[in-house]
């Protein structure tokens, strides 16, 4: 039953809120998780009280789980249960007295400017071959778009206009914006599409002419930043994060930043001012006499 359940909640989430592969993949993880706790109980997802929940925070903390996992699941849960509430196959929520755990507040972890300019030196001689082409290609679709990875691997060819130098992306909820590509990244599109022996309306293709999928461009990423970078964690959402900050450090506008990056509030995009904050802060010690 619970798994129906589950399934119904899903294809309700595809259909009607029409949220990404990777975010309905995310929900489906954690409900997963979620349920399998409940089998050895013999408990219908109906039928969980906020005890219960409790319970499960407490074995994912004993398994090492993060405290932004945590709620991620936490919120998965909640939309669960308000889904259930509406179909009305419960009337109290278990989820009404259970809060989000305390985390702490990292900055967005950023490649730096000259570590950026250091891998495109490193790989800048002539690309001869589709592969060579495409991997720089998703690497700045990335950087010098900020797009995220989810957009990235379903980007097509009929999204992006050439002659105006822009880029039409379709993001969380089917939410399109419009982003303006620099000329390295026009001429790199114009390469790649001479170089592309498939025919595929998706932009980023595997070696087999398959589209890309998120491992896959995971992958690429750690393997051209790990050349440069130190950082523990390299991903595609590094990149994104490299964009707004390098944006902002050269002047950019937030509120332009935000429209670029898309998100729904300025919020989102204001703990970019940390890290530039943290650049004024290193620049005034180099620089101060009395710093």
């Amino acid at each position: 039953m619970n798994r129906e359940v589950v399934n119904f909640f899903l294809q309700h989430l595809q259909v009607e809120r029409r949220l990404s592969p990777l975010t309905l993949r995310s929900y489906q993880i954690d409900l997963t998780q979620f349920i399998d706790f409940l089998a050895p109980q013999q408990l219908a997802a109906n039928q969980v009280k906020s005890q219960t929940i409790r319970a499960w925070l407490v074995e994912l903390s004993n398994q090492g789980i993060q405290n932004r996992s945590i709620n991620r699941k936490l919120a998965t849960l909640r939309t669960f249960y308000k889904f259930l509430l509406r179909r009305g196959e419960l009337t109290d929520n278990p989820m009404h007295t259970i809060r989000m755990v305390k985390t702490s507040k990292s900055l967005p972890s950023y490649i730096r400017e000259s570590e950026m300019n250091q891998m495109l030196t490193i790989h800048e001689k002539p690309k001869n071959t589709f592969e060579e082409v495409r991997d720089q290609l998703a690497l700045m679709l990335l950087y010098g778009t900020g797009m995220r990875l989810a957009e990235l691997i379903q980007l097509t060819q009929h999204q992006i206009n050439l002659p105006s130098k822009t880029l039409r992306v379709v993001g969380k909820r089917n939410k399109e914006r419009i982003i303006p590509m620099p000329q390295l990244l026009v001429e790199l599109i114009q390469q790649y599409q001479t170089l592309n022996p498939f025919q595929n309306a998706t932009l980023l293709l595997t070696d087999k002419g398959e589209p890309c999928y998120p491992m896959f461009i995971q992958r690429l990423v750690k393997k051209y930043l790990g050349e440069v970078s130190t950082l523990e964690k390299l991903s595609p959402h590094v990149l994104r994060h490299s964009y707004a900050t390098h944006l902002l450090n050269r002047g950019a506008d937030l509120n332009a930043i935000k429209e670029l990056l898309g998100h729904a509030n300025l919020a989102a995009t204001q703990v970019y001012t940390h890290n530039s904050m943290e650049k004024l802060k290193e620049i005034y010690k180099q620089a101060h006499p009395k710093a």
